[in-house]
C-alpha cells in the first residue's frame, strides 16, 4: 500500500520506505494519512484462519467490524475501499449492495447519506499486477473522490 501511495502522491514508490532499515516510515505514514483524510481499518475484529495460508478464501469472519459506528465517527467520509475479496464480500453482504467490479464502485446509502464502496486491487506484492498498474487504478479512484 505504501509504495502505491508513495507513487501516486509523491511520484516515488519508496517515499514511505526506510530502505536501509528495510521498514516503513511509520510517523510519515500517519502524518500523510491524517493530512489527506484516509482512514484504515479491517472489516473484521476477529477472524478464524481455516487453513495455514494467507488466502482470504480460508478466512472465517467471527466478529465483523461495526462499520456504522466507525463511519459515525467520520462524518465527512463518503467512500469505503476494499482491497481483498473477503472484505468486499463482508461489506457487500452487510450493506446489501452489488459487488463492484475491480477498480469500480457501488453506491449505497447509510443513515440517509450517500456512500461509495470501491473494490480495488490488492497492493500486496504477491498480487500479480505491476506496481504502476495498481497505482493507476488507485489514482483514478482518488481523482474521482477529489482527493488529488
Amino acid at each position: 500500500m505504501w509504495r502505491v501511495l508513495g507513487l501516486i502522491f509523491f511520484d516515488n514508490p519508496l517515499y514511505f520506505v526506510d530502505v536501509p532499515a528495510k521498514t516503513y516510515r511509520k510517523q510519515e505514514i500517519i502524518s500523510f494519512l491524517n493530512a489527506v483524510g484516509i482512514g484504515i481499518y479491517d472489516t473484521a475484529c476477529a477472524v478464524r484462519r481455516l487453513q495455514d495460508n494467507a488466502s482470504d478464501k480460508f478466512l472465517e469472519v467471527v466478529t465483523p467490524t461495526n462499520v456504522e459506528e466507525l463511519l459515525g465517527q467520520m462524518p465527512e467520509c463518503r467512500a469505503i475501499v476494499t482491497t481483498g475479496q473477503k472484505a468486499t464480500d463482508t461489506l457487500c453482504e452487510h450493506f446489501q449492495i452489488a459487488q463492484p467490479k475491480m477498480g469500480e464502485s457501488s453506491d449505497f446509502r447509510l443513515n440517509g447519506q450517500p456512500f461509495k464502496l470501491y473494490r480495488m486491487p490488492s497492493t500486496s506484492r504477491a498480487y500479480p499486477i505491476a506496481l504502476a498498474k495498481k497505482a493507476d487504478a488507485y489514482r483514478t479512484m482518488f481523482h474521482q473522490l477529489q482527493m488529488i
